[in-house]
């Protein structure tokens, strides 16, 4: 027993609500469970019943045992002076205010079905992968697809916190938080915090001024991840290394090395140096990009955009001194769906909220648009009959696992509460 299952009863009445009684014995009416804060401070706000003829207005407190209150340390919280009724599953002990006036206590075992606790424990105690995994296919597809509506924006909540933080250290320019955000996509897993600092690194005032020389974006580039650290008798590798430093010495920047660029375990199109370069040619081709994609709606237009390759030199090289067989090494549409779920998406979300505007219905059409994700999380619920048919779809299922089923939050999920309902 969780004392979340008890704020799930509470919050739904899922209990014979018509006959309670205070473990003293006065009756209880019941004419508002409350707000369910999920916050600091009681558990349910504002709730309204009634004991014996006294009606009551004030915050309810749910806990497993009575004695969890002292447990808790409620009684030195000012907080908790306006609780009118503690709801416990088992009562072991009174509970005093300051004022050494009790607390009315309803013990809720005496009045929840045995039907109720058994299907909770079905649900909650025979976990694979997830607890629902043999029902989660029955749930009603119109709530499915409501919850799934949910779970999405929940997750671009969570991904446009550090957008904002950005925007703070950018000093509320946009299009450096874009840059910001593209260079650490750019990195993929495992280069992608690196890249990210490299463009923190780096002025993005600077990038404006001079993404009308690519060789110079490159030299910013390379020169701030370390990979002109070397002596190298390459020729485009030494203009590099020039540019570099002449670039230092102009903007009066000091060199920052982050730290090493990882090569090891990636495909050679997923080399370092080849993103870097392929980014490098996105800001060369387009200044102003964040007015450009802030309010594309159309995946097509997004991947026109992005129709960028590498540098000449980059088209037969992988690394410096070392040619290889000619290839443009376009931004593939996949990777380019990459950058719409991760970065132009949360950016466009992010931005409406900061201008007060709706643009929900937008959002999600233009994900519907994207390929479905593939990893080993979305496979385990194919395997559920739970199949994806777009990304905006894969993206609400890696919020339900994250955030839910990871922290066996099932009470606070629309598919675990209502396959508690479908029995009762």
């Amino acid at each position: 027993m969780k004392e979340d299952f008890l704020h799930y009863l509470w919050k739904f009445k899922k209990f014979d609500s018509l006959n309670l009684k205070t473990f003293n014995g006065e009756i209880i009416t019941i004419l508002s469970v409350g707000q369910y804060l999920e916050l600091s401070g009681p558990d349910f706000f504002n709730a309204q019943i009634t004991i014996g003829n006294q009606k009551w207005a004030g915050n309810i407190e749910i806990h497993l045992k009575s004695s969890d209150w002292y447990v808790h340390h409620h009684e030195r919280d000012a907080a908790y002076e306006n609780v009118i009724l503690h709801v416990v599953w088992e009562h072991d002990t009174e509970i005093f205010r300051k004022n050494n006036t009790e607390i009315p206590v309803l013990e809720l075992k005496k009045y929840v079905d045995a039907l109720t606790i058994a299907n909770y424990q079905s649900l909650m105690l025979q976990k694979s992968w997830i607890f629902c995994e043999k029902q989660i296919k029955e749930i009603d597809s119109f709530l499915f697809e409501n919850w799934q509506e949910r779970l999405f924006f929940e997750r671009l909540e969570r991904k446009s916190n550090p957008i904002f933080e950005l925007l703070e250290q950018t000093h509320h320019d946009w299009e450096a938080v874009l840059f910001c955000l593209l260079a650490k996509n750019f990195g993929l897993n495992t280069n992608g915090e690196i890249f990210m600092k490299i463009a923190q690194s780096i002025p993005f005032s600077v990038i404006r001024k001079e993404s009308f020389e690519i060789e110079n974006l490159e030299a910013l580039f390379f020169g701030n991840s370390g990979l002109l650290n070397s002596e190298n008798e390459d020729n485009y590798f030494k203009d590099l290394k020039f540019r570099y430093f002449y670039l230092l010495h102009k903007y009066q920047m000091d060199k920052k090395i982050i730290e090493p660029v990882q090569f090891f375990k990636h495909r050679p199109d997923n080399f370092p140096t080849i993103r870097l370069s392929q980014l490098a040619n996105v800001y060369h081709k387009h200044q102003n990009l964040f007015s450009k994609i802030s309010t594309l709606k159309s995946l097509e237009n997004i991947y026109e955009v992005f129709a960028v390759s590498v540098s000449e030199y980059w088209q037969n090289h992988y690394q410096f001194d070392k040619e290889s067989p000619k290839k443009k090494k376009l931004l593939s549409k996949s990777f380019v769906d990459l950058l719409v779920i991760n970065t132009i998406i949360p950016l466009q979300f992010a931005y409406a909220k900061s201008q007060g505007k709706e643009i929900s219905e937008d959002l999600i059409y233009l994900l519907k648009q994207v390929t479905p994700e593939k990893n080993a999380v979305l496979d385990k619920f194919i395997s559920f009959g739970i199949q994806s048919k777009n990304a905006f779809e894969t993206q609400s299922l890696l919020q339900l696992k994250n955030e839910y089923c990871n922290k066996s939050k099932c009470l606070e999920c629309a598919i675990g509460i209502e396959l508690l309902k479908k029995v009762n």
